[in-house]
This record gives structure tokens, C-alpha cells and sequence, in this order.
């Protein structure tokens, strides 16, 4: 018996899939790194986690993925 789903996906969603995954686990990585050095006590690192460069780095690939999702949507529903 065959499945009837096919493997037509879109390319810009698995990519968007990736991407989300990836930072995601980034996120969490460096929730960690803030929640343990701030517990050890290392200012210098809560220092560098809580800079305003990297919160921006993070605003940026968030709303790249927002823009690729949003893109990916589009060609699904348009074919």
C-alpha cells in the first residue's frame, strides 16, 4: 500500500524549518550560558549576554526567519 502524501515541499520552508531549529537551540544555549554565569557569579559573560550588539544580532535573524516564512507561505499558497 502506497502512502498517498507526496515529497513536494517547499524548498524555502524546509530551509525556514532549518533555520528555526537551529535558532531555537542557540536561544536556549545561551539562556543556559546566562543562567549558570550568573549564578558562578561571572559578570563579565551576563555582561556580554546582555550587550545590546547581540540583541540586535538576535532581532536580525529573527526577522530574517519571519521574512523567509512569510516568502515560503506565499509560493505554498500560490501553487
Amino acid at each position: 500500500m502506497k502512502p498517498s502524501l507526496k515529497d513536494n515541499d517547499n524548498l524555502l520552508f524546509k530551509w525556514f524549518c532549518i533555520g528555526l531549529k537551529y535558532f531555537l537551540l542557540g536561544l536556549l544555549g545561551l539562556g543556559i550560558a546566562f543562567v549558570v554565569s550568573h549564578t558562578l557569579g561571572a559578570n563579565a559573560i551576563v555582561g556580554i549576554l546582555l550587550s545590546a550588539s547581540l540583541r540586535s544580532w538576535i532581532t536580525r535573524i529573527a526577522i530574517f526567519l519571519v521574512c523567509l516564512f512569510a516568502i515560503a507561505m506565499m509560493f505554498e499558497s500560490w501553487g
